[in-house]
């Protein structure tokens, strides 16, 4: 059984941590795909992403879930992986459901080799990954014992960051899942569809992670959370550096979007300081 017999503690199932590694291909071909060659995605990626910002962002996302799957690979309790895991099952239906949703933008039968390899290989991850995480996160939850006692008290004056935080993450979120086609109306930079849908499983996905990490209150299990939110934070603002000529700079939501990357960043830096003192077995 997946628990720790001297303690009853929940651990981490062997078949979670296969999906994570299999998930994890996919995210380190995304960040040098996305980030690393983001004018390129015509010929490099599953589906061509103009302008580049958009293939930066979403590079950056995809750096952020690399952290995430790896730090979540290297830990034994359920507890202290229950947060990350939820955050990456979200974003990987709600990208399913957008990739449904935008079949013809896809290069199934166009484009090069590697595109036409890279699109069906993120088909197959997408409806596989999910799938086998909600039947594994199920079995998790279901199994007998406990989870390590809460350690380090979530800062109070975090609360409230963390709330607001959450809150414009999903606002934006569901306002770019929902109606893409106006978001161009709004968004600091040009989108389809498609890459707002895109774009948007990434905020909402970071949107729950927030309100996990208000439910659990407990910087010990939120440790990993910290991380990833604060390299989120600084590829976002690395991707913004690299391609500040097409963001429409004359729109509040462009110094909205900026000063919610520098405070997700500081959130992120300042939990995970304080973590490192009261990290969780």
């Amino acid at each position: 059984m997946p628990h720790d017999i001297a303690t009853d503690r929940r651990l981490v199932y062997r078949s979670l941590r296969v999906l994570l590694v299999a998930f994890s291909a996919l995210t380190l071909l995304a960040v040098a795909s996305l980030f690393g060659l983001s004018g390129r995605t015509d010929r490099y990626f599953a589906w061509t992403i103009a302008p580049p910002l958009t293939a930066a962002f979403m590079g950056a996302g995809y750096g952020a879930g690399t952290t995430l799957v790896v730090l979540s690979l290297r830990t034994r309790y359920w507890a202290v992986a229950r947060v990350p895991i939820a955050t990456i099952f979200v974003f990987t239906v709600l990208t399913l459901l957008a990739t449904l949703l935008h079949l013809d933008r896809f290069h199934f039968t166009a484009g090069g080799g590697i595109a036409r390899f890279a699109a069906w290989f993120w088909m197959a991850v997408y409806v596989v990954i999910p799938a086998s995480m909600l039947a594994v996160i199920i079995q998790q939850e279901r199994e007998p014992g406990e989870d390590p006692p809460k350690r380090l008290p979530l800062p109070v004056p975090l609360r409230p960051i963390l709330a607001a935080q959450g809150a414009v993450l999903l606002v934006a979120g569901v306002a770019l899942y929902v109606f893409p086609k106006q978001a161009n109306h709004w968004w600091p930079w040009r989108l389809t569809p498609l890459t707002a849908r895109a774009v948007a499983s990434w905020l909402l996905a970071f949107a729950l992670a927030a309100g996990l990490s208000l439910w659990e209150r407990d910087l010990g299990r939120l440790e990993l959370a910290a991380i990833a939110y604060t390299v989120f934070g600084i590829l976002e603002l690395i991707a913004l550096a690299r391609y500040t000529g097409q963001v429409h700079w004359d729109r509040p939501a462009a110094w909205v979007y900026t000063g919610m990357l520098v405070l997700i960043t500081a959130t992120g830096a300042y939990g995970w300081r304080i973590a490192q003192g009261g990290r969780a077995p």
